[in-house]
């Protein structure tokens, strides 16, 4: 059966480097003749400026008839003065809540020649490998009311922090699978000595725990966690937070390893349908400059191979190939110290060189 892939580039550097991932996959189409059928189409603010909309209707139809999504980025200062339904995050949020992509799954990982890019001490950020597992389609971000209130004085505005059982059930059943396919210990976060919806969470996963009996379960203040994160991150495997929490907590976790530029991200939903994106933004400062790193996007194409696309094995392929390019000394310019630094469009060509040598690719 046909898997349909949407390439959805963006804005900024996400043009840059979702050409370079799609190098990659072009490559592996034609060397093992997968049945892929790939579309491009606009979001964000480009999609507005040719569509008036930076989710135009026929963008949200083709993702709902897709496999895997690959997600540039969106977003410019340019956009900032945009009406709230019009600018660029739109085209992200609406096809999360659309698609109904509850799990986003946020690897921090550091590859160990890289140790001296991280801000973290070398002893403290060696050998690091976290999975974050944050709730992505209820909470605070989507929780009804919400309002600005500006016809009373004072002005005021609010929000709604609101997750039901089986929305927390759904995310922590996919962190507890996550850690038995790890290392076995789940860190649940929140802030369960100040909010009502806290306790509750942390009420709903330590009911879960009887059934995953394998996993060491704790529970950690999100404050506390992000201190954490910093000064011993290495005593995490797998970290399960709300939207808000693991928004704050997985940025945290991609700056310790030096570069966001390295790090992929999935965001599925029930069906194994999901939407892959690097965890940087749209960079505009760097975008047409050919500088930006597209290892993260490249990282996110075998995260869709792996949870989408069925084809595990070149997943770990891309992985392994990623390591190589690394343990080769090849480095973009986010991760040089050096003036010698690799361009955007010369990273893929390097990858898809790694591949060809791997006797299974």
């Amino acid at each position: 059966m046909t898997k349909k892939v949407l390439i959805l580039p963006g804005d900024g550097i996400g043009q840059e480097v979702t050409a370079s991932a799609k190098e990659v996959l072009d490559y592996l189409v034609a060397k093992h003749n997968l049945d892929f059928a790939i579309t491009y189409m606009d979001v964000g603010g480009t999609a507005y400026e040719k569509h008036g909309s930076p989710l135009p209707d026929d963008v949200l139809v083709e993702a709902k008839k897709s496999d895997a999504i690959l997600f540039g980025a969106v977003g410019a200062p340019k956009w900032d003065n945009l009406d709230w339904d019009n600018r660029p995050e739109q085209a992200l949020l609406g096809l999360r809540k659309e698609l109904e992509l509850f799990a986003n799954l946020r690897p921090a990982f550091l590859f160990n020649e890289l140790a001296s890019a991280s801000p973290i001490k070398n002893n403290i950020i060696e050998n690091l490998d976290i999975l974050i597992v944050r709730e992505l389609t209820g909470g605070i971000y989507f929780g009804e009311p919400r309002g600005l209130v500006d016809d009373q004085s004072p002005h005021y505005a609010f929000n709604t922090m609101i997750y039901n059982e089986d929305e927390i059930r759904r995310i922590a059943k996919v962190a507890f699978e996550s850690a038995q396919k790890r290392n076995k210990k789940l860190c649940s976060v929140e802030k369960a000595n100040v909010l009502e919806v806290s306790k509750f969470w942390r009420s709903i996963v330590s009911d879960m725990a009887k059934d995953y009996p394998d996993v060491e379960l704790s529970h950690q203040l999100a404050d506390n966690t992000a201190m954490q994160l910093v000064l011993n991150p290495n005593q995490f495997d797998v970290i399960v937070s709300s939207n808000l929490f693991g928004d704050i907590l997985s940025d945290i976790a991609a700056t310790l390893t030096g570069s966001i530029g390295m790090l992929p991200s999935a965001s599925l939903n029930s069906s194994s349908q999901g939407m892959y994106e690097p965890c940087h933004g749209s960079a505009p400062d760097i975008a047409d400059q050919n500088i930006a790193n597209p290892i993260a996007m490249i990282a996110s194409l075998a995260m869709a191979l792996k949870y989408s696309l069925g084809e595990a094995k070149l997943s770990e392929s891309i992985d392994n190939a990623i390591k190589t390019f690394i343990s080769n000394g090849h480095r973009t310019k986010d991760i040089s110290t050096s003036d010698d630094a690799l361009n955007t469009n010369e990273v893929a060509p390097l990858i898809i060189e790694i591949l060809k040598n791997d006797s299974a690719n």
